[in-house]
């Protein structure tokens, strides 16, 4: 019966489903930022949230998922839970042709391995303009961007001078930069003969042009930089710090009740590097602001207890909330208090408002836009909610708390990195999932939780498992994002290939011809379902040989592709896409090449030979 009430709304022209987005629009809930919230959630029977979202039926959200070990990144669909695209970044995949084609090698510049750890998208007045996501390489110290048009990698910056690239952030007002932390501190000179002098190693805040993906500045620190954050008016960064002690080994590292936040002062910053006060380090022409002192006017270092993780500013833009992973404590930082902070007026730990006690291994804090706060503890596998102005005022702030399986990481709530946190769903990423799911091997998948926080109590609603580590994780509302349905014709991403056709004399567009110079060849090949341009390529041994592929295909999801067995050659080529890889003809025979993308009832017939003499 219930089946046949939608159809007969679907033919009328509307949903239940969407009845109930547009019954959300006149009585959507203000955030405590004054915010109008976003996406209406799926609703159960009874008013509850729910994940599941019927077939046919689009999510409310975008969630961007780190890929951790994979070095990928990953895009779902919320609150289903549905993975929807691994976007490649810093690893190798044959779907896209990542690694493989000569734009993506030019990308990676010989790198084959990689780490995300943290993404984050780029903001416009405090909220998501839909243009860029950001992820860095904690093994490589490099950050990537992917352009959101097309949900693929565009750029990768390496940082010179750092290991470790671990938390990163954009600005949040305009977007200008992202800022980087180096965890792990390595002597200024490295060149083997001072590893012993543990005072002379240092750990580097890196400034990245957003727009030009170039390094702008550095600034050295004491202490290992950890996450990062910025606020919302464009005059900060941050970053927590451990290790105050400067230790090689864990008993080292471990000494201090307390290690700090480091604030960054940017408009001390640039008007150091534009007077020249910095130096540089090695071979690298990156201008180094020194901010290692305890008093200087580049960088406030805050007193946290005990080795604080994670630092979250939330949607207000007054608070930061510092995480004490080994204290059970959470340090509530009042951003209006800084500038007296760097003044001199008070004293650095007078910034710090508040620090209730929210339970055992306290890592990373999310936000309703209610005024509440949600923070992972990994000691005790659960999630603990609490009221940031109860822990201000000195009360009791603890509102609720939530057991999870097992061993919490990262959490994130729907847009609660922005200034419209509207509280409906919150992710729990957790390290562990013994006993959760069919048993694989001794390398478990690892789980996500999903939780309901739209009311007093949280309530987990969805339980998925994941592969490789997704390190961290946010969700996004859908107004930011416009992504395009097949590719424009006068992309740059496609100037290589111009330029190549033009030498030519050729058009991407209509030529199917193989070119010789010398022992360089290029093949321009078009495709149309079922068929190749062209059916046959002679070439000679020791050739170089550049494939240049264009999809004349205008049918939404029509995506070809080019694989050459036996020669490590497969790349995906999405609708209007012209894509090129280059490789050499090393051994002779015949070899068929094929259509790796199943594109019609003769796919199997949409291929050719590829002739080496």
């Amino acid at each position: 019966m219930e089946g046949q009430e939608m159809e007969q709304e679907r033919q009328e022209g509307l949903s239940r489903r969407d009845m109930l987005k547009i019954g959300g629009l006149g009585g959507l809930a203000l955030t405590a930022t004054g915010m109008v919230g976003a996406a209406t959630p799926a609703l159960a029977e009874g008013g509850e949230m729910t994940p599941h979202v019927p077939p046919g039926e689009l999510d409310d959200y975008y969630g961007f998922w780190s890929g951790g070990q994979s070095g990928e990144v990953r895009i779902l669909g919320l609150p289903s839970m549905r993975v929807l695209k691994r976007v490649p970044v810093f690893n190798f995949d044959c779907t896209f042709g990542h690694g493989v084609t000569n734009y993506t090698k030019g990308l990676l510049q010989g790198r084959k391995t990689g780490d995300t750890h943290h993404f984050h998208l780029s903001y416009k007045d405090g909220f998501y303009d839909g243009q860029y996501g950001f992820v860095n390489d904690k093994a490589q110290a490099r950050l990537a961007r992917i352009r959101l048009d097309y949900m693929e990698t565009d750029a990768i910056v390496e940082i010179p001078n750092s290991q470790g690239t671990h938390g990163i952030f954009p600005s949040r007002h305009d977007l200008l930069n992202v800022y980087c932390n180096a965890e792990f501190a390595s002597p200024i000179d490295n060149n083997g003969l001072t590893a012993d002098d543990a005072e002379g190693y240092v750990a580097l805040h890196t400034c990245v042009d957003a727009k030009k993906m170039t390094v702008k500045w550095q600034v050295a620190v004491n202490g290992n930089l950890d996450l990062c954050a910025t606020d919302y008016a464009g005059k900060y960064s941050m970053g927590t710090c451990y290790n105050s002690e400067k230790g090689m080994t864990l008993p080292d590292m471990m000494g201090n009740d307390r290690d700090w936040l480091a604030v960054f002062n940017l408009a001390a910053i640039e008007k150091a590097v534009a007077a020249g006060k910095t130096f540089t380090i090695g071979d690298s022409d990156v201008p180094v602001v020194d901010g290692r002192a305890g008093t200087n006017p580049y960088v406030l270092y805050i007193p946290i207890p005990n080795s604080p993780h994670g630092v979250n500013v939330d949607p207000t833009g007054r608070y930061a909330i510092c995480s004490g992973k080994l204290s059970p404590t959470c340090s509530v930082v009042d951003i209006e208090k800084l500038d007296a902070a760097f003044a001199g007026t008070i004293e650095p730990r007078d910034c710090v408002v508040a620090e209730p006690e929210v339970g055992l291994g306290p890592l990373h804090t999310a936000f309703d836009g209610r005024g509440n706060a949600y923070t992972s503890l990994f000691l005790d596998s659960a999630v603990v909610k609490w009221s940031i102005a109860e822990a201000v005022a000195g009360n009791n702030p603890i509102l609720d708390k939530l057991d999870i399986h097992y061993q919490i990481g990262h959490i994130n709530a729907s847009n609660s990195e922005t200034n419209r946190a509207d509280g409906k769903w919150l992710i729990s990423l957790n390290k562990f999932s013994k006993d959760r799911f069919l048993n694989v091997g001794p390398m478990h998948p690892e789980n996500e939780q999903l939780i309901d926080i739209s009311g007093e109590k949280m309530r987990i609603v969805h339980d998925s498992a994941t592969h490789s580590e997704p390190h961290d994780a946010v969700i996004a509302s859908l107004e930011p994002f416009k992504p395009k349905k097949r590719w424009d014709r006068s992309d740059p991403k496609f100037d290589f290939e111009r330029k190549l056709a033009a030498k030519h004399g050729v058009e991407l567009e209509v030529a199917n011809e193989v070119i010789r110079e010398g022992n360089k060849v290029t093949v321009f090949m078009t495709s149309v379902a079922p068929t190749y341009g062209l059916n046959e390529i002679r070439v000679k041994k020791g050739d170089e040989v550049t494939i240049v592929q264009t999809n004349l295909d205008q049918v939404e999801d029509l995506s070809h592709g080019f694989c050459l067995s036996h020669h490590d050659i497969n790349f995906g080529v999405a609708p209007n896409e012209t894509v090129s890889a280059t490789f050499t003809a090393d051994k002779v025979g015949v070899y068929w090449f094929y259509c790796p993308w199943f594109c019609h009832a003769l796919h199997l017939e949409m291929r050719g030979r590829f002739i080496v003499t």
